[in-house]
């Protein structure tokens, strides 16, 4: 369709404008000091994500239809009840016949599971406590997710190189064949280093450089550029990784 054409013809112009990119760099600098990313809600819980990203995870769920979406990192749980709703959605169109949201989280805020808990579409959540990469939580989840057909990673807790590196270790082969592993907060390499200051991570030791890592020994898997400029502002430049192999 000449729509589509054209959609596809201006994100590639996004992907070269360097004006558009510079402003969205600033963007991302001025935002994060300001903590603009904690100001959103997904059906009444607080997402810690930019709107952007928002939109992309729901249009990257929708066209690869996971029946699982497993997730590294819950806080207030807005993450697992935006992909619980597209799970719903998903069954109800009868794309899958039944999904499920797994997260992981080192702690559990009794608040937030009580929360996430009573949310109405908490049966479609289910959640371990304990570090993403300790290795019983890795065979419980390898071991739940061999009830599915069609996997989708998101890894969103522990910013810091190596346990971002081991959880893509972890996680990348439950990934399946066109779907993807989203790596959130690679844009730490690119923001102004002290805005760490009180973080293990920051510039050279982040999501970031963690997938350029893997993507080394990994050629499964590919940058999906096309996202990362269509969005232009998003916590996940380099991040939003496909499968293809």
């Amino acid at each position: 369709m000449n729509f589509e054409k054209e959609v596809r013809e201006r994100i590639d112009a996004n992907g070269q404008n360097e004006e558009m990119k510079s402003c969205a760099h600033n963007f991302m600098n001025a935002s994060s000091v300001s903590k603009y990313t904690y100001n959103f809600s997904w059906l009444g819980r607080p997402i810690i994500q930019y709107p952007q990203d928002i939109i992309a995870m729901q249009e990257l769920i929708w066209a690869v239809k996971p029946d699982l979406i497993i997730e590294t990192g819950i806080a207030h749980g807005g993450s697992l009840i935006l992909s619980a709703s597209m799970i719903t959605l998903l069954e109800a169109s009868k794309a899958i016949k039944r999904g499920k949201v797994l997260g992981i989280d080192i702690d559990i805020r009794a608040h937030n599971r009580v929360e996430i808990e009573k949310h109405p579409l908490s049966e479609k959540i289910e959640m371990l406590q304990g570090s993403s990469i300790d290795k019983n939580i890795v065979k419980q989840v390898h071991d739940f997710a061999q009830n599915y057909n069609n996997i989708l990673v998101c890894l969103d807790s522990n910013h810091t190189h190596a346990h971002v590196l081991a959880e893509l270790n972890a996680y990348g082969p439950l990934v399946s064949k066109g779907s993807y592993c989203v790596v959130f907060d690679t844009v730490i390499e690119d923001l102004n280093d002290n805005l760490f200051a009180d973080r293990p991570w920051g510039n050279g030791n982040n999501p970031k450089t963690a997938v350029w890592e893997y993507l080394k020994s990994h050629p499964e898997f590919e940058i999906d550029k096309n996202i990362e400029n269509k969005l232009l502002i998003t916590v996940a430049p380099d991040g939003y990784l496909k499968k293809t192999k």
